[in-house]
């Protein structure tokens, strides 16, 4: 069996304020509980496991969806008034980026987490 990416612990200041975010803005099922953790399950079998945690060190969560979903989540980030960005340094504010001919944006959750919603993999071709 080749190598696949089952889960990865995500560490919230509050598990299911993050947990509840994840899955209002993706479209998601509700998390469900697993031991310490709030369980956010994606449609291709991976899970991002939310954990309680004193601290928190912010990471990166990129997520590959459809040009529907797309639309769908970026009217959510829009209705909740969020801030979202074109790129990941955060220096293009309330933009979109066309990258490899899809398009993408970014945003930060309650713990300041980078999330970004992509409808084309990095390097699959098309304008930057």
């Amino acid at each position: 069996m080749p190598v696949q990416l089952n889960h990865t612990i995500v560490h919230a200041r509050d598990r299911e304020e993050t947990a509840r975010f994840l899955t209002d803005l993706l479209g998601l099922p509700p998390a469900s509980l697993f031991g310490p953790f709030r369980v956010v399950d994606m449609a291709n079998g991976i899970s991002l496991d939310v954990a309680q945690a004193e601290t928190v060190h912010p990471q990166h969560y990129a997520f590959l969806v459809t040009e529907e979903e797309f639309d769908e989540i970026w009217s959510r980030i829009k209705e909740r008034g969020l801030q979202f960005w074109a790129d990941p340094f955060h220096r293009e504010p309330g933009r979109i980026n066309t990258n490899d001919g899809g398009r993408g944006l970014y945003w930060s959750d309650p713990d300041g987490h980078s999330l970004e919603i992509i409808t084309r993999p990095y390097g699959s071709g098309g304008a930057s």
